[in-house]
């Protein structure tokens, strides 16, 4: 097995989706995973401690460069504001490979519960992220996690959005009109 070529982390994501897709979460192993990415099982345990992590393989990433972006806006930075730069700081990152990714993995999430919980956690561990940056900038706790709703929400949305069109643009647009969509969104519930 050619365990020594880059992008073996890649690879390993992109097996694991294509085979949960096929075959089913629960029917894959690490074996066939390694394999499908032409690794040892040795070089999937070095990048990941079980199969599930496979689909939330970014999160701590993502976590950071939302919390990174939160917390570099300016200090004049509205709350909601705070949340669009941690999204275009995270958005601007995504490429081809998570484009392509998106419609098997949603497929696989879709076909387990196990999955669907994991990505469920996902969304708990972004808004944490995000909320605790928040709060850092001085931002008061139910207002931070709000805020922090809206941004995951937004990703989701803004990622959803991109990933189902057919045009060349960034993720980071996407996600910054579902920020603003939900904003706008919110007057109507006073």
């Amino acid at each position: 097995m050619a365990r020594w070529q880059p992008g073996a982390r890649d690879r390993l994501v992109l097996a694991a989706v294509d085979l949960f897709a096929d075959q089913g979460y629960d029917a894959t192993t690490v074996a066939q995973i390694a394999e499908r990415a032409g690794v040892t099982k040795s070089t999937f345990f070095r990048h990941f401690p079980d199969k599930r992590e496979l689909l939330v393989a970014g999160q701590e990433t993502l976590s950071r460069l939302l919390t990174e972006g939160i917390t570099e806006a300016p200090t004049t930075a509205t709350p909601l504001e705070a949340v669009a730069a941690g999204l275009e700081r995270a958005a601007n990152t995504m490429g081809p490979l998570n484009r392509k990714l998106a419609p098997r993995l949603k497929a696989a999430i879709a076909a387990s519960t196990e999955l669907q919980e994991r990505d469920a956690l996902k969304s708990v561990g972004l808004a944490k992220s995000m909320t605790e940056a928040l709060e850092a900038r001085g931002v008061p706790t139910p207002i931070a996690h709000l805020a922090a709703e809206l941004g995951v929400l937004a990703f989701k949305q803004g990622y959803a959005t991109w990933t189902s069109t057919n045009d060349d643009t960034d993720l980071a647009p996407h996600t910054l009109k579902a920020l603003e969509d939900l904003r706008t969104a919110t007057t109507a519930l006073t």
